[in-house]
């Protein structure tokens, strides 16, 4: 249980206990329900993503919303829904959230760097394997009735070489499994990055799709990388390569993967992602990729096993449920990151997003001073436009000084937590 600020902008001028709501979207695991019940939070799960006006209605009186890769939380969401307090993005990507509108409604968001990754590498090393040894034709072909025992295109990966584009966590976890399996590991990021094992760093995209026997993609989601691989990229990569894409759906240009691999001059490829998906299991899938041959499609099921799933709704779950009962907003993607230890002086803590601008933290203090209200710890931390002040009190704070923090013109939003 904790205070919360009434009023439609979520800074209000009355203050109450509340009970915090959750609602999660889109079938997260289970453990993180059991985690948020168990916190005193309040759950609602509905196993789909819920389209722009569905999911404003749902959010009437929620705090807290968990969602994964589907459900798009835009900038009209988040104007009619400004008490939200946090959205968690229980995968890795968060460009599905309008994050800079989040930033500046106070509403903090929390995504799942690391949980899943160990099962997006074992994907892409399971993928490599079975494109360069040409597995899904053989399989087709016996389950269609026909023995074609042959050597012909198919190859060990040992001494071939892998190219990642995108060092980040995957891909580098990706570089030394590969590495192990006797692969030459070359990579290109723009931004730098430390080199595992005997990976080499290539200075350009087009560099390294010359010389790699596999390709594979591990980038974010940004705008900019929007359509990075097309028909002059394909045509830069070296006869019978292999493709991987395991990154985002818009990274790629299909009618140009579909027509290196019809004229041969790719001999594989493997697609988890997809520039438009269906929202729900048992939906229709339409795809200029299928039934094309040595090609596997996978429904963007890179990070979803079983294991990787249960560490996200922990992970995230733990994350939504320390910010609203304590204020941590460690690794949250947008705030400032900021936890502090709790003191068994305080008798209640102030959590204060404001506008960083210089003196606000002066005000706070001064507000709180001039009533008699001592401050017995404290942290601050900015990031951009952007300040977050966590503070414990040693005496009940006051409505009047609730009420003047909430109208300081810095302000953007205040949470007493207990």
């Amino acid at each position: 249980m904790g205070l919360g600020a009434s009023g439609g902008d979520g800074i209000g001028r009355r203050y109450y206990l509340t009970v915090p709501k959750i609602l999660l979207l889109e079938n997260v695991h289970p453990v993180a329900a059991g985690l948020l019940e168990r916190a005193g939070i309040e759950v609602e799960t509905r196993p789909h993503a819920l389209e722009e006006a569905e999911l404003i209605a749902a959010l009437d009186g929620v705090d807290l919303l968990g969602i994964r890769s589907k459900t798009q939380v835009t900038r009209k969401v988040l104007a009619a829904r400004p008490g939200l307090a946090a959205v968690g993005a229980f995968c890795i990507g968060t460009n599905q959230i309008a994050e800079r509108a989040a930033t500046r409604a106070g509403i903090a968001v929390f995504n799942a760097p690391y949980s899943n990754t160990r099962s997006v590498v074992e994907l892409a090393v399971a993928e490599i394997i079975a494109l360069t040894r040409r597995l899904t034709e053989r399989d087709r072909s016996l389950h269609g009735g026909v023995w074609r025992k042959s050597a012909s295109g198919s190859h060990e990966v040992r001494g071939r070489t892998l190219g990642i584009v995108g060092y980040g966590n995957i891909g580098s976890q990706l570089s030394v499994l590969a590495e192990s399996l006797g692969m030459t590991v070359v990579f290109y990021d723009i931004a730098e990055k430390l080199a595992l094992g005997n990976a080499r760093r290539l200075d350009s995209l087009d560099e390294l799709l010359q010389i790699s026997d596999v390709v594979t993609l591990h980038v974010d989601g940004r705008a900019a990388n929007e359509a990075m691989i097309g028909p002059d990229e394909f045509a830069a990569m070296r006869e019978g390569a292999i493709f991987i894409n395991l990154s985002r759906g818009h990274v790629v240009e299909l009618g140009a993967l579909k027509g290196a691999i019809e004229s041969g001059h790719l001999a594989g490829a493997a697609v988890d992602v997809f520039p438009s998906e269906p929202n729900a299991a048992g939906d229709p899938f339409t795809s200029e990729l299928r039934g094309l041959p040595n090609v596997i499609l996978t429904p963007h099921v890179g990070g979803s096993t079983e294991e990787a799933q249960e560490n996200i709704g922990r992970f995230v779950a733990g994350k939504l449920r320390d910010y609203w009962h304590t204020g941590s907003s460690s690794l949250s993607i947008n705030l400032p990151s900021l936890t502090l230890e709790a003191s068994s002086s305080a008798t209640h803590r102030v959590a204060h997003i404001h506008r960083n601008t210089p003196g606000v933290l002066a005000s706070i203090n001064g507000a709180l001073a001039t009533r008699g209200v001592n401050i017995v710890g404290q942290a601050l931390g900015t990031r951009d436009e952007i300040g977050y002040a966590i503070t414990d009190l040693g005496a009940p704070s006051d409505p009047e000084s609730l009420d003047y923090l909430a109208s300081l013109d810095e302000t953007i939003r205040l949470r007493v937590l207990y």
